[in-house]
């Protein structure tokens, strides 16, 4: 009895009172349930947008000090991590190392282990096995807040000095009452009670890509809203940098093969090259100076 009343305080496993009659819908009536229920989302998200922006900039200060980042995670919350940090080196041209994600049982199994999230010596001992440092930055995610494993790896990162940042969708969660910084977002029961997949998992991707996507805008990996240290490592990536370097510069597309050729393939030193008339060489070191920024490369004289 007490773990049932331990359930039903959580906001994540209520019941929808808008969806009780799931099973007896028609498709497209159960379709346009789903869909109501995921509008429901993005309001959510926007009250909490001050606790996201907090700890985009604890991020961006730690990664301006040689810190990684590091998300923690299990079944869905999880994978959703991985998914966030291995794009993060093809859209930003971060190291691999950069962002890291620890899914509980690994992520290279055919199948989730979903057994690994109840063990919280694993967490803190996933996390100890990438050198956590007082540099770093651990975000714990979790849609019930409560995560065995993500709580052994937060309160690990709490022992060694690191930051801890808590992503969870109930409100009062244990796993952000262990953080220096929680975002806790209110999306209410799932369609499908206890499917965290569903609206808890949307709203953990919308603020992952706002933290992974804000922070690098922060370090100087965008011009205007052009992504410009993606690495163009296929043909469809080769195209679309030398389309970004064509908007942002205006020039023509003879001009763009010629700087992209001359630089390299580097989408930056391009853009300083066309905008300021200068060499490839003069753009580079011009970038270097400004530590990768591209406006600020672009007011250096010399």
């Amino acid at each position: 009895m007490q773990a049932e009343a331990n359930i039903r305080r959580l906001d994540t496993e209520q019941v929808n009172p808008r969806t009780r009659h799931l099973d007896q819908c028609s498709t497209l009536e159960l379709l346009t349930l789903m869909n109501a229920e995921d509008f429901r989302v993005p309001a959510a998200v926007a009250e909490v947008l001050p606790a996201i922006a907090e700890a985009v900039e604890s991020i961006v200060d730690a990664m301006r000090g040689g810190g990684r980042l590091f998300y923690v995670g299990a079944g869905t919350s999880g994978r959703l991590g991985v998914l966030d940090a291995y794009e993060c080196p093809p859209t930003f041209g971060t190291a691999p190392e950069l962002v890291q994600a620890l899914l509980a049982g690994g992520a290279t199994r055919d199948r989730a282990d979903e057994s690994a999230e109840d063990d919280p010596a694993l967490g803190a001992a996933d996390l100890a096995g990438r050198g956590l440092s007082t540099a770093d930055v651990v975000v714990g995610i979790a849609a019930s807040g409560r995560t065995p494993y993500v709580v052994g790896a937060l309160e690990y990162a709490r022992s060694t000095g690191a930051s801890t940042i808590a992503l969870a969708c109930s409100r009062g969660s244990a796993i952000g009452a262990l953080a220096d910084k929680a975002i806790e977002i209110a999306v209410g029961p799932e369609a499908l009670t206890g499917s965290t997949r569903l609206k808890a998992g949307t709203a953990q991707k919308l603020v992952l890509n706002m933290i992974s996507t804000a922070t690098m805008v922060k370090l100087g990996k965008a011009y205007g809203n052009f992504m410009v240290d993606m690495q163009p490592t296929n043909g469809k990536l080769r195209q679309r940098a030398r389309g970004i370097v064509a908007m942002a510069t205006g020039a023509d597309e003879a001009a763009v093969d010629q700087a992209m050729s001359a630089t390299g393939d580097r989408m930056k030193a391009s853009i300083v090259m066309l905008l300021a008339g200068v060499s490839a060489e003069e753009a580079l070191r011009r970038l270097e100076a400004a530590g990768g920024n591209v406006r600020e490369a672009l007011r250096g004289q010399g």
